[in-house]
């Protein structure tokens, strides 16, 4: 891309002097003497960068940065104090450079600026068009209905979590979203897998220690329950916590307190406790295994997510939100998914949950040679016919129920091959909805009358009352 940068300086040596710079290295330049003159002669937000003295006839340089918005402003200044640069970036400049500069410090500059802008841009699309709570966890079954509701309860308070859920579910992430909507928010969330911490290490790492509590201890420490005072302490896989440490834990629990391993005296400390298993801590406790009475100071108020498999069409919605921020992050072009990946998907049972759909996605964007990502480049196991396959519905998507998906009739309507799915939906709903209930028509579709009902908003088909089809199920 060509970019168009403004420069404004009122010298016109230097001026002259930075324009035949940044040309010889493939960029687009105009220049202005003042503040007056770059606003009667460009338009400013149409600009790349702005590059401006921060000392110019009339208004000042920084004058730009809320007039050239969104366009970056770089100041430059003789003067190169820390004061002039702070004063600067305060107001809204992307940077700052000091004059007499280097040729190849303003090049690096001008192209690390340009870049972040890049992404800053393609970010704010993304936002735009994959909708992501702040949270991060994305879902619209009724299950992440229920546990976002949930969490918008218990969140407010100070009570003690146990979020449960198979690996890679994303228990983490709600986590997250009980901190960022607790009054703790504006403090630390500390997040600490018990389960990639030696044993040995672990009550050290939480609880802190004194200088000589132990061969190595040559200062003092500061642990990590003390690190999230204020704020909310995530233990991951707490189920691996060693006896020991929990004996701790628990007194924490209690009297709110915390002992630095070789310390004589106790330190209060005010932490919101969220944990995370994947195993069932009761059956260890009854095993002998966790401590019972940790377990029930625990589980106050447990949330279960649930694994990906048993999600429904949310494997799709957060398919399409992880292929796009892959996109990004690898700085290559936007991919999409053939239908018959997304049958794929939906097929497909995800062991790792959302990790490894993600992971699934990133190997298949890397290896990806056309726009389209296949089955194939997913690397998972279904029984979903190939793309070479005779006989492929290739331009269709099995909706939320495939061939590899049961389904509670036998006779589920099959969309001709070469006909999408969309136009194929909408003409089966139209011919048939005078003659079956809503309930008829998502069983011959095969889905759910929930995913019949948000696909009829979505192609804008209106549900029509009939005197012949029964609607006892409305």
């Amino acid at each position: 891309m060509n970019h168009h940068i403004l420069v404004v300086e009122d010298e016109a040596i230097i001026r002259s002097s930075l324009k035949r710079l940044l040309e010889r290295n493939g960029y687009r330049v105009s220049e202005a003497g003042s503040v007056r003159e770059a606003i009667d002669n460009h338009r400013l937000p149409e600009f790349d960068l702005v590059i401006t003295d921060l000392r110019l006839p009339g208004e000042q340089g920084t004058a730009l940065i809320e007039l050239a918005k969104p366009a970056p402003v770089l100041i430059m200044t003789s003067f190169g104090t820390l004061k002039s640069a702070v004063d600067a970036m305060k107001q809204g400049a992307v940077d700052y450079i000091s004059k007499p500069f280097d040729h190849d410090e303003m090049l690096l500059s001008v192209s690390r600026i340009l870049r972040e802008q890049k992404l800053s841009n393609e970010n704010e699309a993304l936002k735009q068009t994959v909708a992501v709570p702040e949270s991060g966890i994305i879902g619209s079954s009724p299950a992440m209905q229920e546990l976002f509701r949930r969490i918008s309860k218990v969140a407010p308070m100070s009570s003690t979590v146990l979020v449960r859920g198979e690996s890679g579910t994303g228990k983490e992430l709600v986590a997250r979203a009980l901190h960022q909507q607790s009054p703790r928010r504006d403090n630390a969330l500390i997040s600490v897998n018990c389960a990639a911490i030696p044993e040995s290490l672990i009550e050290a790492e939480l609880f802190g220690y004194e200088k000589g509590a132990f061969t190595g201890a040559n200062t003092q420490r500061k642990g990590l329950v003390e690190a999230a005072d204020g704020g909310t302490l995530f233990l991951d896989e707490i189920g691996e916590l060693p006896m020991e440490a929990q004996a701790r834990l628990l007194r924490l629990l209690q009297e709110k307190e915390v002992r630095r391993l070789g310390a004589t005296q106790t330190r209060l400390v005010d932490v919101r406790l969220v944990a995370a298993t994947h195993r069932n801590l009761k059956q260890l406790a009854a095993e002998g295994r966790f401590r019972e009475d940790l377990y029930y100071r625990l589980n106050v108020v447990e949330l279960t997510l649930p694994p990906l498999r048993e999600r429904g069409d949310d494997i799709i919605e957060i398919a399409g939100f992880l292929l796009a921020k892959t996109c990004e992050r690898l700085n290559v072009r936007p991919l999409s998914f053939h239908s018959a990946t997304l049958t794929a998907m939906l097929a497909y049972k995800w062991p790792g949950n959302v990790r490894e759909l993600e992971n699934a996605i990133e190997r298949a964007v890397i290896l990806a040679d056309d726009t389209e990502i296949t089955p194939d480049l997913l690397a998972i196991e279904v029984d979903v016919p190939m793309l070479d396959e005779p006989g492929h519905p290739s331009s269709r998507h099995h909706d939320t129920v495939a061939e590899n998906t049961p389904s509670p009739v036998s006779d589920v309507a099959e969309p001709p091959a070469g006909l999408s799915l969309e136009d194929y939906f909408q003409s089966f709903v139209l011919a048939h909805q005078e003659q079956m209930s809503e309930t008829e028509l998502a069983r011959k579709l095969g889905i759910s009358r929930k995913s019949l009902w948000e696909r009829r908003q979505r192609l804008g088909i209106p549900r029509r009352r009939s005197t012949n089809a029964p609607d006892s199920d409305a």
